[in-house]
């Protein structure tokens, strides 16, 4: 059977059973139902469905974007529907949640691992069951018992979708200055908000029953900044007493933007209080609060922080398929001759006997699977400390997994993304091109350092909070994780010993240069050169990830584990060395940034 030119099977099962050891997790309560035939089962299944599914739809819909009608409804493909109905009707969408909601409960690192196929089959179609699973995991983790059978049960289930309505046309990432109102009504438990939302994925279609709306909003008299905002559940159709759709509500679609890709997903500009008919004839979209008042932005965090790591997870499927549509195009394309052949009638060698394309496969390669093995280990990492039976264990894996989540987002956003870009690099001329799809992938991978938080604002939110976070606690987990690894591998000898102590005197470098940057005390001097520091913290991260992957190696023999080995050997001669100069960047305090006049640009 032909490799598939989406994923690589052959490294999902490396990194899930040779090193992370993922059949453990069935020891524990919540996954005792499960085995390594179920894991297997379920990754058979995500390869099947995204390659007749997902696959075939990603040029139409990225041809074919979505458009309102003349009925003011959204108009999109037929096959976008099909491909989502055949995702449902396998029951997947029900993998991670809890067995009284329907679920599955499975590992959600198998869940994530799974996904990557149809991420990379058609990111901008998966995009709906995606940010589905987050707002009910959400809504199951924090609304009522009501709550939860009205609009997390339907969303589980597949037949409704829902968003996260956070920003709005003045208040991007600055979700302190928006201006949503939600105004408690006289029967005690409903509200009305009124308000624009802007760029909400998933705002608006037709490919479910209905769509839920977890909007951030301002009551009456909260308290200005973030400490003043609530949330709220608000549906596109109100839910009928016995939980079928009923009236429409309040919420309109006021436009869709035009996106450079990704553009399966529509991305909405919503009103809400537009004046629509509700019930009462009074405007303001019925809405019903989740939790406590003013504690709006921690749940949704809850959801963010999760949607992080799948957004990493995004960047690196969409890195990793361009990088397999390279390889295959390099080993069948043929161009040129080698430089030590001269006779110009020998025949033409294919491209992949370069040593410059080889140059830039190997970068892919690495980028890649060095993602691949930091958002999955991001993953088992939510598994840990949700279920394992030691509490300080488990504790210690959510505080890494909080150190690491900027990393898990960033770094693959940036870096698949060069190798989207190095993938059409290989093809030339031909990459340049829609006859190909790798242009496209790049175009779809471009989306990801922005949503979700930008690279600048992970930046921020590593340097100035994560790596401080109880004194620096967290940094020593991660610190005793990159010892164990470096004295592992300098038992096995040879060129990972050699790795080994390469990146111990990179971490303890990356270690000074942090006490430098804080040691004033002054936030605005820490965090000028953020950017930078959220780079070569990444690159270290990698760095250690790519030795795991040597040490799980070990003695193996085939062409797959030879490949880990040059792609490990090509990171740590180009890529981890880069570190070297950001940090003596960082370690200078420079403040080029701080001292700029912006009238000068």
């Amino acid at each position: 059977m032909a490799s598939s030119l989406i994923m690589s099977r052959r490294d999902l099962d490396f990194l899930l059973h040779d090193w992370l050891r993922v059949e453990r997790l069935v020891e524990r309560e919540r996954y005792a139902d499960h085995d390594r035939e179920t894991f297997d089962a379920v990754l058979d299944l995500a390869e099947q469905l995204a390659t007749e599914h997902f696959a075939p739809v990603n040029r139409e819909a990225d041809t074919h974007e979505p458009f309102v009608g003349e009925d003011g409804r959204v108009v999109q493909p037929e096959s976008v529907r099909a491909a989502l109905a055949a995702y449902t009707a396998s029951g997947l969408p029900t993998s991670v949640f809890d067995a009284e909601l329907g679920g599955m409960q499975l590992p959600f690192v198998v869940h994530q691992a799974a996904s990557s196929w149809f991420q990379a089959a058609s990111i901008g179609t998966f995009a709906y069951p995606f940010l589905a699973e987050g707002n009910a995991n959400l809504l199951a983790t924090y609304g009522t018992p009501e709550q939860v059978a009205t609009y997390a049960v339907p969303v589980v289930e597949g037949r409704w979708y829902g968003t996260m309505a956070l920003s709005e046309p003045q208040a991007g990432s600055s979700l302190g200055d928006i201006t949503t109102r939600a105004v408690r009504q006289d029967d005690g438990s409903s509200y009305r908000l009124t308000g624009t939302k802007m760029w909400i994925s998933g705002g608006d279609h037709e490919l479910a029953e209905n769509i839920v709306h977890l909007v951030l909003a301002r009551t009456p008299d909260a308290a200005p900044g973030t400490k003043g905002i609530s949330l709220f559940i608000v549906p596109k159709w109100l839910p009928a007493d016995d939980g079928s759709v009923g009236e429409r509500n309040d919420v309109a679609l006021v436009g869709l933007n035009h996106k450079m890709g990704y553009r399966a997903t529509t991305n909405t500009l919503l009103n809400f209080g537009e004046g629509l008919a509700t019930p009462g004839g009074e405007a303001g979209a019925v809405g019903h609060l989740v939790g406590e008042e003013g504690r709006g932005l921690t749940y949704m965090f809850h959801m963010m922080n999760e949607a992080r790591v799948s957004v990493g997870a995004g960047a690196t499927a969409l890195g990793y398929t361009g990088y397999l549509h390279s390889l295959e195009y390099a080993r069948v394309r043929t161009q040129g001759r080698p430089l030590d052949r001269k006779d110009p009638t020998t025949p033409p060698v294919p491209l992949v006997e370069h040593a410059d394309v080889r140059r830039m496969l190997l970068a892919q390669k690495s980028y890649v699977e060095g993602a691949l093995a930091l958002v999955l280990f991001c993953a088992h990492l939510v598994d840990e400390s949700r279920t394992h039976p030691d509490a300080d264990a488990a504790r210690e894996a959510e505080q890494l997994l909080s150190l690491l989540t900027p990393v898990a987002k960033s770094w693959p956003s940036q870096w698949c993304l060069a190798a989207n870009d190095l993938a059409i690099q290989v093809l030339g001329g031909a990459g340049y091109t829609r006859d190909h799809p790798v242009e496209q992938l790049y175009r779809d991978n471009r989306l990801n350092p922005i949503h979700e938080g930008t690279l600048g604002i992970q930046a921020q939110d590593l340097l100035g909070r994560k790596v401080l976070e109880g004194g620096g606690r967290s940094l020593g987990v991660l610190g005793a994780r990159i010892t164990a690894t470096v004295e592992a591998a300098r038992a096995v000898g040879g060129d990972p010993a050699a790795y080994a102590d390469q990146l111990g005197r990179t971490w303890e470098e990356l270690l000074r240069v942090t006490g430098v940057l804080w040691e004033k005390g002054d936030p605005a001097l820490a965090l000028a050169n953020a950017t930078p520091y959220l780079e070569a913290f990444g690159h270290v991260v990698v760095a250690w990830l790519w030795l795991e992957q040597l040490v799980a190696v070990g003695e193996g023999t085939e062409p797959f584990h030879d490949g880990k080995r040059a792609a490990a050997r090509y990171f740590y001669a180009f890529e981890l060395p880069t570190t070297g100069p950001r940090l003596d960047l960082l370690a200078s305090l420079d403040t080029t940034t701080l001292d700029l006049d912006p009238t000068v640009l």
